[in-house]
């Protein structure tokens, strides 16, 4: 029955403005009488600038954001600026979000075709997938694609990743389409390294991979479209293709035994038509120091961006105390540590976010709960719901909420693993990209964002594992931390100081009776009030910061978008220009070299032939080069390792978190070919020897060679993945091969090699014929290297014998170090079955 009555008539509150909207709002709960200090802030800036396309919103986690989002997306729809979009990471806090706006009283719905929403009078709550994919009804339909007025994305880092991995064709090797990709490229991939080719396509080692050479890539695009179009109807192409299609021939491709991976050089965003026609587009984040990820995966213009929202003051952060133990007392194992928060999660909750499926074994046999995303709801529930113990949530850094009793105490084990395949490519080639760098600390700083849900919440964030430090604390990682987080780092910092006055290597209840200042109940007066003073003081950036090779990308990726590779050229030659890192130079002008094949292929070649000067491990040119010998050097190698030391600017500690790190990649496990290799290479450098990896930098030889003084070098096969009981005829062959390419390469100058392979057994099948002077590092002779090495550093750094040559070689013969030492002590004769 129609009700007369209400025809004709206005709505109660014509304002516009957040603040105004939200104290109208008739149904809201009690708990939102008034709101927040830094809610009112921000709401006042945005409605200031709100004519602005594209505004970001910085604010803490546990801050209230939600409700702001709400809101502003509230007051577009009284503008008239609908339909109005609410985008979240993932379907759980689609809920999260629909229920919080309940209490709200705002009107919202997750169907795109709901009356209200296409009337302007809901706001659409949907996930970043349903937003971004290839058949997406907000842009990718021929016609009547979904409207968008103003959007809002929320949690944007987070959103950010899976925008990665839509703007991604991931083809597995089971999928027939895999199969015709390779065929296309196999004689190039076999010319440029038979090695590598061997390994993926014929032996499918898991751990191997390649990128296939930008000039055959961009030959055959055409090709390569289609075998996809052919199989577009599959769900791995199908939901991914049409966002990439055009661009094809800018992308980079991977292959390994398992897939092919397709990514674009940046992510072009305005294939999503609704969303880039919006008339407002929102971004909100978590307060994290680098700016850059707006313009490199949302497109957005460094010029757009020259004012962040933020609240005034960071005092909306809860309470945080930061213990990083392995750092603290270099001494101490994950097993420890491991063993301890066992002993605490009897009292409190703890979790710990491990970065893949495989750490998560480490922690099974003492964890109670453990969450990935199938089970991270139930198990979130239960947290919340009461004492739970020990929980282990895998890969999700962000995007749920731990608050209070949930979560006292929060674990980052390790780093966080890279977002896609080339990027480890780029790590591998590049070990200095600050993105990357910059990636893995923001995800860092996220996780340990799910314990502290508010200004009144607290809970110790446990940070574990010496690639972590490495990266943290060596290459100074923690600067891209927001500014709230970098202030409780100091803090915390500042208590570990304390303590190692008291004792150079406190022990772990030591260190962990920090904590207690923080938890224990009634909770320290004096520890709070310090936390809360350093936070008051800390004021918000509203400045954004972007690195200059990052927007070069961008920028770049945009004309070579429309084929105008020479202006592309030009802008990553001007960034070039301007590093001083050697390796970061040398991988900027494989990217130029990219871009001018298509103008100049000859002239590409050229450049990646200079480029290899900066760097070895960039794309060798087709015509390949002459193998620059590895000479040992003519200083003892007590001094190169001091020249080892003040070349990479190493103060005592530094210097033992270094060697830490790049012990830790030494260790029989699978899956870290890549990362073992190049720890074994810099393990070399550091103990004062030349060395390098040839297969690596130039596609033959062997993973690793030593130089080590007197004409003697090492020829290093890895395989620090292997479990089986015996050395197999393929691996024994391509010692023998390695031994043999030496020869070759330093014949007829008196050099003497020593074939060896890092192996989990010394004996050989009986079908094999090694090399007579073939040597084996076992499991067990390998933590004896690496015991040494941890015991020559610890020995070195001490006061008054730290960059001393005279004592380093003393020491170095002590552990038996020295070059002539190596093969005796860490070596073992091999046998046949």
């Amino acid at each position: 029955m129609i009700d007369f009555s209400k025809l004709g008539k206005q709505s109660q509150s014509s304002s516009i403005e957040p603040r105004d909207i939200f104290m109208a709002l008739p149904e809201k709960s009690e708990y939102y009488e008034y709101p927040r200090d830094v809610q009112s802030e921000v709401w006042k800036q945005w409605f200031e600038s709100r004519d602005n396309k594209n505004t970001i919103i910085k604010m803490n986690t546990g801050s209230g954001k939600t409700v702001v989002g709400l809101t502003i997306l509230q007051s577009c729809l009284a503008e008239g600026k609908g339909p109005a979009v609410y985008v979240v990471p993932d379907t759980y806090l689609i809920k999260q979000v629909c229920n919080e706006a309940k209490k709200l009283g705002v009107k919202t719905t997750q169907d795109e075709d709901d009356y209200d929403f296409i009337m302007k009078r809901a706001i659409l709550v949907i996930n970043i997938h349903k937003l971004i994919n290839g058949k997406s009804v907000f842009g990718m339909r021929r016609s009547n694609n979904v409207e968008i007025g103003s959007a809002l994305i929320d949690d944007a880092h987070a959103c950010i990743e899976t925008i990665g991995s839509q703007f991604m064709v991931k083809i597995p090797s089971t999928n027939d389409a895999y199969n015709e990709i390779e065929e296309l490229f196999d004689s190039t991939l076999k010319t440029y390294s038979e090695q590598k080719y061997q390994e993926i396509v014929k032996q499918h080692d898991p751990y191997s991979t390649m990128l296939i050479p930008f000039w055959s890539w961009q030959e055959k695009t055409q090709d390569v479209r289609n075998v996809l179009n052919k199989y577009r109807e599959d769900d791995n192409i199908k939901f991914h293709l049409p966002l990439i299609d055009i661009y094809l021939s800018i992308c980079n491709c991977i292959i390994s035994a398992s897939d092919i991976e397709i990514t674009p050089k940046c992510i072009p965003i305005n294939k999503i038509q609704s969303f880039e026609q919006a008339e407002r587009r929102i971004f909100m984040s978590a307060t994290l120091a680098d700016d850059s990820v707006f313009v490199t995966s949302l497109g957005l213009k460094t010029t757009e961006l020259s004012n962040i929202i933020t609240p005034d003051k960071a005092s909306d952060i809860g309470d945080r105390l930061l213990l990083f133990p392995q750092v603290i007392n270099k001494k101490l194992s994950d097993v420890d540590i491991k063993t301890i928060l066992k002993s605490l999660s009897q009292e409190y909750n703890v979790v710990v976010i491990v970065p893949s499926y495989k750490r998560k074994d480490f922690w099974e046999d003492e964890a109670d709960l453990i969450m990935d995303y199938q089970t991270i709801y139930d198990g979130v529930a239960k947290l919340k719901s009461g004492h739970v113990g020990l929980a282990v949530l895998v890969n999700k850094y962000d995007g749920i909420d731990l608050p209070d009793e949930a979560c006292r105490i929060l674990v980052i084990d390790g780093l966080p693993n890279m977002r896609s395949e080339y990027n480890s490519f780029i790590q591998s080639v590049n070990p200095s990209s600050k993105e990357l760098l910059r990636e893995q600390i923001q995800k860092v700083e996220q996780g340990m964002g799910r314990g502290v849900r508010s200004n009144n919440d607290y809970c110790v964030a446990v940070l574990m594992g010496k690639g972590l430090s490495d990266i943290i604390i060596r290459a100074n990682g923690k600067q891209y931390f927001s500014k709230a987080t970098q202030k409780q780092f100091e803090l915390s910092q500042q208590l570990w100081d304390q303590i190692c006055e008291e004792n150079q290597t406190p022990s772990l209840e030591e260190i962990f009776s920090l904590a207690d200042y923080s938890l224990r109940k009634p909770r320290n007066k004096d520890w709070i009030k310090v936390s809360k003073d350093v936070l008051s003081s800390v004021s918000y950036d509203t400045q954004p910061h972007f690195d200059s090779i990052s927007v070069a990308f961008r920028n770049a990726f945009e004309k070579a978008s429309i084929s105008q590779y020479s202006d592309a050229v030009k802008i990553i030659e001007k960034v070039k220009n301007a590093t001083t890192d050697e390796r970061t130079k040398g991988y900027l002008m494989q990217i130029m070299a990219e871009y001018i094949n298509f103008i100049n292929p000859a002239e590409a070649q050229q450049l990646l032939l200079s480029g290899i000067q900066y760097n070895l491990g960039i794309l060798r040119p087709i015509q390949g080069i002459q193998c620059n010998k590895l000479i040992n050097k003519t200083t003892s190698q007590a001094q190169a390792v001091v020249d080892y030391i003040v070349e990479n600017h190493l103060d005592p500690n530094n210097y033992v978190i270094k060697i830490n790190a790049i012990l830790e990649n030494i260790a029989f496990t699978q899956n870290t070919a890549s990362h073992f290799e190049a720890a074994i290479k810099e393990i070399a450098l550091a103990l004062g020897f030349v060395s390098s990896r040839p297969e690596f930098e130039r596609g033959k030889g062997p993973d690793n060679l030593w130089g080590i003084g007197n004409n003697k070098y090492l020829v290093i096969e890895c395989k620090n993945g292997t479990i089986t009981d015996t050395i197999k005829k393929h691996d024994c062959n391509q010692l023998n091969g390695s031994k043999i390419w030496f020869e070759n390469e330093y014949k007829g100058n008196a050099f003497f090699c020593t074939p060896i392979m890092i192996h989990n057994s010394c004996v050989f099948d009986y079908a094999c014929s090694p090399d007579p002077s073939t040597r084996i590092i076992t499991p067990v002779l390998l933590d004896k290297f690496r015991n040494n090495v941890s015991k020559f550093v610890e020995n070195i750094t001490k006061v008054g014998t730290y960059k001393k040559v005279g004592i380093t070689q003393q020491v170095l013969s002590q552990f038996n170090l020295l070059g002539d030492q190596i093969v005796d002590c860490y070596t073992t004769p091999y046998t046949i079955k």
